[in-house]
């Protein structure tokens, strides 16, 4: 049995963090869904950058929706929704037969809302509403100005994914407002059932101290923050307030770990999967770490519940002068601007290859 199946049946989902329109086209998505236990996928605005700015593959499509003078940020959610509806639809058998806990795929608001709530919710209502699709997430930073607008969005009945998390305390707080938006729709008599995961990004820790730690640390912190955050998601669904939504009919806001792909050339190339194995969660991986991982993978014991030794591991951080509140609030904040540059650039792309096809024609 394949290292991914063996991880399914665990009980842990493996999505891919990766679309483009090659993918979908070439067959080869559907041949990981087949072959590689892929139930999902997540995107960005970096990952489409990529995929538009190195593929001719897109040019059709933009010239086509140029003539019906779009431009900017209208055509490019025009590309992203064709891509994401298509993903959408080959997920959509296993979105039905898990009755809606599986099958996602993930389309993030614009990144220079981050810290707008009020047009990130109108954003993420308008962007699942023209998807017309079940099993599509809206993506809303965990940002401070990020979490009235997760809560809104779920009591609105939109599926949310948590993203730019990357402590156990963005977590809970993300966490907390996903079960306020849940408490307010029982309150207001609607259905309590409205999915959410929340990601949780773990290789930035390790590249964040990376050469201002003992050698003996060296890329032991994202691991650790995984599990602490995964103790945290265990009591959370343990809690007496957990528990009175899930009678209720609510579902779980599964973790996700997200940024799993290995950022030190020298450490394994499937340490955060190896590493991060545990049921009822989702490991969103690049294509290649999804590929290294089918190939030579082992799949071992699941994350203790309880933190295991998380805690005595990432008190050795703090001796060694990493203050983690503060790496994880400059994370966010940087995980923030990094999307930023990749929104720009790809609205530069967008802007340069129309001006191209436009000379072509």
């Amino acid at each position: 049995m394949k290292s991914t199946q063996q991880l399914h049946e665990l009980g842990q989902r493996l999505w891919l963090d990766n679309i483009t329109r090659q993918l979908l086209t070439t067959g080869t998505l559907k041949r990981y869904v087949d072959e590689l236990s892929i139930t999902g996928l997540t995107s960005n605005p970096t990952i489409f950058d990529n995929a538009i700015s190195k593929s001719d593959a897109y040019d059709a499509s933009i010239r086509q929706k140029m003539g019906r003078g779009l431009a900017g940020e209208a055509l490019f959610f025009e590309l992203a929704l064709e891509d994401l509806t298509q993903a959408a639809d080959l997920f959509r058998p296993i979105h039905d037969r898990t009755a809606g806990v599986d099958g996602w795929v993930s389309l993030e608001v614009s990144p220079l809302l981050a810290y707008d709530a009020a047009s990130t919710i109108k954003e993420a209502k308008d962007l699942h509403g023209r998807a017309h699709r079940p099993n599509l997430f809206i993506k809303i930073p965990g940002t401070r100005e990020g979490l009235p607008a997760i809560e809104e969005a779920i009591f609105a009945g939109v599926p949310i994914n948590v993203t730019l998390l990357f402590s156990r305390e963005q977590y809970v707080a993300s966490a907390d407002a996903y079960m306020k938006g849940i408490e307010r729709r029982i309150k207001a008599g609607l259905d309590p059932k409205v999915a959410s995961v929340a990601s949780l990004f773990v290789s930035r820790w390790d590249k964040a101290v990376a050469g201002k730690v003992p050698a003996e640390l060296t890329n032991k912190l994202g691991i650790a923050i995984g599990m602490r955050s995964y103790k945290a998601y265990r009591d959370l669904l343990a809690s007496p307030r957990w528990q009175k939504l899930a009678a209720a009919g609510a579902r779980p806001q599964r973790l996700l770990f997200a940024s799993t792909g290995t950022k030190d050339p020298k450490a394994s190339d499937v340490l955060y999967i190896e590493g991060l194995v545990a049921p009822d969660t989702i490991n969103t991986m690049p294509e290649e770490t999804l590929k290294d991982f089918a190939e030579h993978g082992k799949v071992g014991q699941s994350l203790p519940v309880d933190g295991g030794n998380a805690e005595a591991v990432l008190a050795q951080f703090t001796k060694a002068g990493v203050d983690l509140d503060q790496v994880a609030a400059t994370l966010q904040k940087e995980g923030a601007q990094a999307f930023d540059k990749s929104w720009s650039e790809l609205m530069a792309v967008l802007t340069a290859k129309g001006e191209a096809l436009k000379k072509a024609s």
